[in-house]
């Protein structure tokens, strides 16, 4: 009986083990889901001391009407290009016009549907874009450096080769890559001349401190489909077709706006 006692004890105890330990197995399946890239400490926002204010992407994640939307989801490939959808907006056909007997098929062009992610990597150092030294030979104290940006500098990216319509590929890669990383993404950003930051790097006597600056990015690594689309409307009824579907492997660096990473060291 003791024995029993004893085991019901420990299954008890065990229990309540389990229930109180943070489940480490399923947080980093949620961290992989969500895809967030975790700023390491060297990344520091400049947004509100960067002198040239850096315009957002105009990229909403645009809305399709209900018009659109179903002709999206009678559609036999997934439809995600923001220009695509743009132009099923402005279309309208009104159902009670068609005739029962009506058929028709309408080429609305070829265009990339969609981009599917396979690889998001960042690169904290993608640029640098300025270096601050500091002459401490003659010192006998610490002394104390920050960083201040010397001339602007814009840093660009953007698709890594050439592809059909290669703007509306580039938007669907920014976009996927918004949403994936919860970054401030864009296509280009500039530091301005004269940005400073309140970091404090100090360099000991005898020593000369160098203090460099980087714009980081992410790389975004996938793949773009192609097809032709067209209307097909038989009666009453309106779908949308695509034919000759291809895809093409496609890449593109992407800066992260506002944003430095900062590496520090002295010599000798």
């Amino acid at each position: 009986m003791k024995i029993q006692r004893l085991l019901l004890q420990l299954i008890i105890i065990s229990s309540i083990f389990m229930l109180i330990m943070p489940n480490n197995t399923f947080a980093e399946k949620d961290k992989k889901v969500t895809g967030e890239i975790e700023l390491p400490s060297s990344v520091i926002n400049i947004e509100k001391e960067n002198t040239v204010p850096n315009q957002a992407e105009n990229k909403p994640f645009l809305k399709p009407s209900e018009f659109t939307k179903e002709l999206i989801e009678s559609a036999n490939e997934k439809i995600e290009n923001p220009h695509l959808i743009r132009i099923l907006n402005e279309s309208a056909i009104n159902s009670s016009l068609l005739s029962v007997g009506m058929r028709a098929t309408i080429y609305l062009g070829e265009y990339p549907l969609n981009y599917k992610s396979e690889e998001t990597t960042p690169n904290w150092q993608y640029q640098k874009v300025n270096t601050n030294v500091h002459d401490n030979m003659a010192g006998n104290v610490n002394s104390r450096m920050n960083y201040v940006q010397q001339v602007q500098k814009r840093v660009t990216g953007g698709l890594t080769a050439k592809v059909p319509h290669a703007e509306d590929v580039q938007n669907m890669i920014l976009l996927k890559a918004m949403e994936k990383t919860k970054l401030p993404l864009m296509t280009q950003t500039i530091i301005g001349a004269g940005t400073k930051h309140n970091q404090v790097y100090n360099i000991h006597p005898k020593k000369v401190g160098y203090l460099h600056a980087y714009v980081p990015a992410i790389v975004e690594k996938g793949e773009a489909t192609y097809g032709e689309v067209y209307l097909v409307i038989k009666g009453t009824k309106r779908k949308i077709v695509v034919k000759n579907v291809t895809s093409q492997k496609v890449g593109a660096w992407l800066p992260i706006q506002n944003h430095l990473t900062f590496t520090f060291h002295v010599t000798p």
